[in-house]
């Protein structure tokens, strides 16, 4: 491991921060209660993170949740709260969301830097600043996040124990080297497949799609081929794994939890980013938070 890499540092420790997260009991506490209607907002990471907490949240009966991209939420309905994620506090859309809603709903913002504009914006404030990051690159903030709400909804310490597993586990080098990706999920993992292909296209240029897994034969299919591969996040639909090996691509399911095996996929794109000569921490284009003029 490079030590002048946050990335791989963050990654590793993601372990520990689900298990601190998983402890804030009283910040669970301030979550909406059982019955409430919930917006969850986000922008990139973040937004896929909102996404499997509101399907984990409405399956497990506490009540209406949706996810929205912040630029794109609907909240003139009748949400009985917001809750915004996001590690930086600055994001643009974020914060233009909250001002437009002035008071109007209650809010409250999971975010990692307590010095940001967000902090001033939102009616509660859950912090978590000792899952921040030196890299460009969200892993454990936005997992951290999601351990977090998952915490809220009942235990966690299986999804913890896969995450020790998935962080020292052996990688097939063939992952780090095929030419193609395309991660899926059901349910609560379809966010976490989005969020999948976005690490390896944000740390290593890779070219990646995601797709709720029942999808992924009503099209998505055809571009599946020898080198390349599909990853399951959870437990596939039957006869999925023949049609895409079929193709003769790599498929890929394991029995971790879904949120532990993306930490797997993080290493991945950690691993082929290095192979290119990338730098993991700033890749081009992208920036801590987007901050629009």
């Amino acid at each position: 491991m490079n030590g002048m890499e946050h990335m791989a540092l963050e990654i590793a420790s993601q372990p520990e921060m689900w298990q601190r997260a998983g402890e804030m009991v009283e910040e669970q506490r301030m979550l909406p209660a059982v019955g409430a209607r919930v917006a969850v907002v986000g922008c990139g990471t973040s937004w896929f993170m909102a996404q499997s907490y509101a399907s984990l949240r409405e399956t497990a009966g506490h009540g209406r949740t949706d996810a929205f991209a912040a630029s794109e939420a609907f909240l003139d309905r009748d949400y009985d709260a917001i809750i915004v994620i996001t590690r930086s506090g600055t994001t643009t859309e974020v914060l233009d969301l909250l001002r437009a809603n002035a008071e109007r709903i209650p809010t409250i913002g999971i975010v990692a830097d307590t010095a940001s504009p967000l902090v001033d914006l939102v009616d509660q404030v859950i912090a978590l600043p000792f899952a921040d990051e030196g890299s460009v690159v969200q892993t454990r903030f936005a997992t951290t996040a999601l351990a977090l709400l998952r915490a809220s909804l009942g235990p966690i310490d299986d999804a913890i124990a896969d995450a020790v597993d998935a962080v020292a586990g052996d990688l097939d080098p063939a992952l780090v080297d095929a030419e193609q990706f395309t991660f899926l999920g059901r349910g609560w993992a379809v966010g976490l497949a989005n969020e999948a292909a976005l690490k390896l296209r944000e740390a290593a240029q890779a070219w990646t799609e995601s797709y709720p897994a029942m999808e992924y034969r009503h099209g998505p299919i055809a571009i599946a081929a020898t080198n390349r591969v599909t990853w399951m996040l959870g437990r596939s639909p039957s006869g999925l794994r023949a049609s895409v090996e079929a193709t003769g691509a790599t498929f890929v399911e394991t029995a971790r939890d879904p949120m532990a095996e993306l930490i797997r996929i993080q290493r991945v794109a950690l691993l082929r980013a290095r192979s290119l000569g990338l730098n993991v921490d700033e890749p081009r284009n992208l920036t801590r938070s987007v901050v629009l003029e």
